[in-house]
């Protein structure tokens, strides 16, 4: 288990590239099979980023980027 608060990757993310309600999951699909967990969804939105609970992937939007309005 990673017990480290450093992050293992930051994944910087367009928001056309996040899902209708602004989330992402994880693995991302351009991370290596060796390293998948079970997929897991983030909300990026709320806050311009979140980290994966699993391998610490932490997920954040461009600068300058704002989430599509959903609801």
């Amino acid at each position: 288990m990673n017990t480290s608060t450093e992050p293992r990757a930051v994944v910087e993310l367009a928001a056309s590239e996040l899902m209708g309600s602004g989330v992402t999951h994880c693995p991302h699909p351009k991370m290596p099979l060796w390293n998948s967990h079970p997929k897991v969804f983030i909300d990026v939105a709320a806050h311009g980023e979140g980290r994966c609970p699993y391998c610490g992937t932490v997920y954040r939007l461009k600068a300058g980027e704002k989430p599509s309005g959903g609801h």
